[in-house]
């Protein structure tokens, strides 16, 4: 059975970008057969025509993680090498290390390679480089960049 061919002062179901929601709105403008422009019967707010989204299958729901685009391989193969490498320099530098001797770790303090610093949040840590105002130290966790006094 044909539907009947739309024109302007016709009610159709759009979604409404004020209501922010699927409602009953008046055909103000069209583009041939296209509807391009709508007014709102709830609000009395004018847009351009927005088609209300088909409904999903019941039970089937849409999550961040299914809309999140999926890291490649290649990149996470390369995320976990990293962390393998972080954990065994952690392991070669902290086996001969004296927690006691540490630096307890300040922002206002001066830091060189190679000194054990205390953070109160990451803990026990080794330092690998200063540049300027920044220093890199690895943690049991892994690396972090922190500032110091330069």
């Amino acid at each position: 059975m044909p539907s009947k061919k739309r024109s302007a002062g016709d009610y159709i179901d759009a979604r409404c970008t004020r209501c922010r929601v699927v409602t009953n709105h008046t055909i103000i403008a069209m583009v041939g057969d296209q509807v391009v422009r709508v007014q709102c019967n709830t609000c009395g707010g004018m847009h351009n025509y927005h088609a209300p989204k088909a409904e999903r299958p019941a039970g089937e729901v849409k999550t961040r993680a299914a809309a999140a685009p999926k890291a490649s391989k290649e990149a996470k193969s390369a995320l976990s090498k990293a962390v393998l490498l972080e954990q065994a320099q952690w392991q070669d530098a902290s086996r001969d290390a004296d927690p006691a001797s540490a630096i307890p770790y300040r922002m206002d303090a001066v830091f060189k390679v190679k000194n054990w610093v205390n953070h109160p949040t990451f803990g026990f840590g080794l330092v690998l480089a200063v540049a300027g105002n920044k220093v890199e130290i690895l943690f049991q966790e892994g690396k972090k960049l922190l500032r110091c006094q330069g």
